[in-house]
């Protein structure tokens, strides 16, 4: 009995182990899992945020939510190196700027939408997220541009439950992994030894066409032909998503 009591109490010992082993791996899981920009994979709601960092291309991005001044020396930058981007533009600025917009398209840019009202969707009900899109894809739609499917929210703000909302609407969340804040102006050759240094293959770089920016297009000067001397072939978020590969993550 003694020998039987022994031998039992070292297997439950051993699975006692096992248990714990099992709980803290489940644990770490979750925490990795969410924490910011968790790679996730399978059919769970994603954002992406790269493209293949096999390939040399790259999507250079532009958020416009206001204003009409500076996104014309940004468009002819982009024009002078014969160079294709993607815009996010909120519904409430294309409502205001059609011809802006029209511009935009006619240089053979792709368009994404920012909502409607460019207010954080993390402070919102899913509901108001829900009509924010709805009201944005109106104006669009009213607009002739029906096949807008790229969607940036707000400030980058989402969760899972906003990423899972906006894919059933048959969007895809872009975010970006190259971030300059031109926004602040904190210098030219800040902004481009940013960008300049921090871009790799695949890379989705984030920019600004508003009028808070009063750098970025004497930045793309510099930017535009030293990515191209780099090796980097510019393309649309859309050509990015098609490759093969491209990093899918999940933001909290």
């Amino acid at each position: 009995m003694d020998h039987f009591y022994v031998m039992g109490f070292k297997k439950w010992k051993r699975y006692a182990v096992v248990i714990l082993l099992a709980l803290f791996a489940a644990i770490f899981i979750w925490f990795e899992r969410d924490g910011a920009f968790s790679v996730i994979s399978g059919s769970e709601p994603s954002a992406l945020t790269k493209g293949n960092a096999d390939e040399s291309d790259i999507a250079l991005t532009f958020n416009i939510s206001w204003g009409e001044e500076k996104v014309h020396g940004i468009l002819d930058e982009l024009e002078n190196h014969q160079i294709q981007a993607t815009f996010f533009v909120s519904g409430e600025w294309a409502e205001r700027h059609p011809e802006i917009l029209e511009d935009i398209t006619e240089q053979e840019h792709e368009l994404g939408m920012l909502g409607y009202r460019y207010e954080s969707y993390l402070d919102q009900e899913l509901d108001e997220v829900r009509r924010d899109l709805l009201e944005a894809k109106g104006v669009f739609d009213k607009l002739g541009y029906e096949d807008i499917k790229l969607l940036r929210p707000p400030n980058g703000h989402f969760n899972e439950e906003i990423i899972e909302m906006a894919e059933n609407q048959g969007f895809t969340i872009t975010h970006w992994n190259v971030n300059p804040n031109d926004w602040e102006n904190p210098g030219t050759q800040k902004i481009t030894n940013t960008v300049m240094e921090q871009t790799a293959n695949g890379d989705i770089i984030l920019m600004h066409a508003s009028d808070s920016v009063k750098q970025t297009a004497k930045a793309l000067k510099t930017i535009l032909p030293g990515l191209k001397n780099k090796g980097f072939q510019f393309v649309t978020i859309s050509e990015l998503i098609n490759q093969a590969h491209a990093e899918s993550k999940l933001a909290d």
